[in-house]
Formats: structure tokens, sequence, C-alpha cells
């Protein structure tokens, strides 16, 4: 069994930083993707950033409407993602999940998807 936990998020003014972070725990014998989605209120879920690697490349993938501002990193030793963001606006209100693809221990050859719980992102003045 694996899980996602989630700290950081809050509320800031337009312009302001936040920054995230996910720790991965549990089974696990390998990580391939992880990183960050969001939901606002009355809309479906949208990618922020992901990145994923191989033994010796970490590659990264942004939402345009967030390059340039949000800056993800990982620590894999630490199983640990996080998301730096800056110069944050109104339009960043939302939920932000984790997300992680996971193969097991009990089952090494199968990656699956897991999502953390979610913590909430207000950008208001």
């Amino acid at each position: 069994q694996v899980q996602l936990v989630e700290s950081g998020g809050g509320s800031v003014q337009p312009g302001g930083s936040l920054s995230l972070s996910c720790a991965a725990s549990g089974s696990i014998f390998h990580i391939d993707t992880m990183g960050w989605y969001r939901q606002a209120p009355g809309k479906t879920r949208e990618l922020v950033a992901m990145s994923s690697n191989n033994e010796t490349t970490m590659y990264t993938n942004y939402a345009s409407s967030v390059k340039g501002r949000f800056t993800i990193t990982r620590d894999n030793a630490k199983n640990t993602v996080f998301l730096q963001m800056n110069s944050l606006k109104p339009e960043d209100t939302a939920v932000y999940y984790c997300y992680a693809s996971i193969a097991t221990v009990e089952m090494f050859e199968i990656f699956r998807d897991n999502w953390g719980e979610g913590t909430l992102v207000t950008v208001s003045s």
C-alpha cells in the first residue's frame, strides 16, 4: 500500500509565493512519474507540472499557464516532489493534488496511479 501526503498550500495575495511538497511512503519499489494537478471550482482537474525520470535524466512538463512561474523538483532519495509557485495569480486558486506512478514491492512490474488528498491554494487580495 502506498500513501501520498501533501503539505504546504494556504492563502496568499496576488504576486506572492507558496511551496507545496508531497511525500510518498509505503511498500515502494520504484516511482516513475511524480507531479501536480489542480482543480478549480466548477472546472475539471488539469495538469500543472510533471516530472519523470530514467536513471540519468529527469524530464519536466508544465501547463502553459504556469510555465515560468512554477518549478517542480524531486528528491528521489526521499520519494518527495515539490512545487514552488511564484507570481501567483487569482486564477491559480484551486485544490492541488499530488500524483505519482508507483510500482510496489509486491507487484514491481506494474505501475499504478496514486493520488494525494489535495491541498487548497487560495490567491486573493
